[in-house]
């Protein structure tokens, strides 16, 4: 029996703006995440789960846990609170200290430079990435991070789920606050966080031991039939939406079938003189990847002359084949092993699943654990999956890291959506104590690393 790797990575991932709060504190500027109101079903995100001050509280849960690894992101806005003036130097000593109190417990840090938090400076000056001069920002801002903390974070990213520039909320991610979001300027945003990418990893490679991977959310989309045209439609968003980054990040350049797309569609690039040298030089040193479940598509839904980026949003259909959580996400471990497969095969490197999970509305009566049994279900069969990438499939897997394995808000600033092990006691217009509380599963994924994944009961 093939068993996971004795230094096989098990940890947590998060995001500054999902975490930290302390959005007027410590010289941070304003994001634009800072400026969204509050809703019905969302909080603003002055608070999130107050990370800033509690960090200390969440890492002693991720130690005791047996974790070894911690996938967080520094906040541009913090560092450098207009995104391309002067240093802050007290959000620069936050984060050391916070990387040191990480080490100290024997857990890894790994460091993303940017999860769809432009600093709003950035956004109302330039149309965030749609800029060329917020690529430069970028790129100033990802080698100044690598030089203040590269001698003891060697794990890196860029950018999160780097493809979901490639889809319509591309704009959105990307800091686009005004336009008629068309076409082209989504596929010159796709360039230039490409570009943005390329610079910083190329400067990993060439001056530090450090290791740097693309990532992205993997879009598992099968065909809702077996019709000729389900079938070319799944294929297409697949090649479009995951391999046209994945070829880049390995290979350093991007596929015929992308350009020969472009070309045909009359779209401008806005590539300028020696961007496409800067990204033949591009590698990575391993493939990082989110996954939560999977979807078809109908092509009878997609009107012809559809761009593949936008397959989805008019021809998406449930799977019978699969359950559905109450956010009409579904549960599918076969297509986690699926991807695993893909991925490791095609571009022979090894893969690491770095976001996965299950987000569930759960309310906690004050004195007694969750009984989260399906979080435990969900895991144990990803989990299992995973395991069977490795054993019967071969394929090389350097660690499993969850998403908000310690609660934290939904992307959409929703706290009722839920993916941790340990509960966080807030609601959405309700900060109460923000009390930290494990649930049952906390002890079911303490006895699964603890045993390297071979205690999955």
């Amino acid at each position: 029996m093939i068993l996971l790797k004795k230094n096989f990575y098990w940890g947590n991932s998060v995001s500054s703006m999902q975490t930290e709060g302390a959005w007027n504190e410590g010289g941070k500027g304003l994001s634009v995440y800072d400026i969204r109101e509050a809703s019905e079903h969302a909080s603003d995100w002055k608070v999130a789960t107050d990370s800033y001050h509690r960090y200390l509280e969440d890492f002693d849960y991720m130690a005791d846990l047996g974790m070894n690894m911690y996938r967080f992101q520094i906040s541009w806005s913090r560092v450098n609170p207009m995104g391309d003036g002067e240093w802050n130097e007290e959000g620069i000593k936050f984060y050391d200290i916070f990387i040191d109190a990480l080490i100290a417990r024997g857990i890894e840090p790994m460091i993303c430079l940017y999860h769809f938090d432009m600093p709003l400076n950035l956004a109302k000056k330039y149309n965030g990435f749609l800029g060329k001069e917020v690529v430069e920002a970028f790129k100033r801002y990802g080698i100044e991070m690598v030089k203040r903390f590269g001698h003891k974070v060697k794990h890196w990213l860029t950018f999160n789920e780097q493809n979901c520039f490639h889809l319509p909320e591309g704009f959105r991610t990307a800091g686009y606050l005004d336009g008629e979001e068309t076409l082209e300027e989504l596929y010159q945003i796709q360039h230039n966080t490409m570009l943005a990418h390329a610079y910083v990893a190329n400067y990993i490679h060439e001056h530090t031991d450090c290791q740097i991977s693309g990532m992205l959310a993997y879009q598992e989309v099968y065909p809702a039939t077996c019709h000729p045209e389900d079938v070319r439609l799944a294929r297409e968003f697949d090649e479009f939406v995951n391999h046209s980054l994945l070829e880049v990040f390995t290979r350093g350049k991007y596929p015929e079938y992308y350009l020969t797309f472009v070309k045909n569609q009359g779209i401008d690039l806005n590539i300028m003189a020696g961007e496409l040298e800067e990204l033949a030089k591009v590698y990575s040193d391993y493939l990082t990847f989110s996954y939560y479940a999977s979807t078809t598509v109908n092509h009878k839904n997609v009107p012809a002359g559809t761009a593949p980026n936008y397959y989805l949003q008019k021809g998406k259909q449930d799977n019978p084949y699969l359950d559905t959580t109450e956010w009409n996400w579904q549960i599918d471990s076969t297509g986690f092993r699926d991807i695993l497969n893909k991925m490791y095969y095609r571009y022979n490197l090894p893969v690491f699943p770095i976001e996965n999970g299950i987000g569930v509305i759960e309310e906690w009566d004050g004195k007694n654990p969750i009984e989260d049994d399906y979080r435990i279900d969900y895991h144990r069969k990803h989990f299992q999956a995973m395991k069977d990438a490795v054993e019967l499939d071969g394929v090389d897997i350097l660690g499993y890291l969850g998403w908000g394995l310690i609660d934290i808000l939904s992307s959409q600033g929703d706290m009722r959506k839920r993916y941790g092990v340990v509960y966080v006691n807030r609601e959405n217009h309700d900060l109460k104590d923000l009390k930290r509380t494990p649930k049952k599963s906390y002890q079911w994924l303490q006895q699964v690393i603890k045993s390297n994944g071979e205690k999955l009961e």
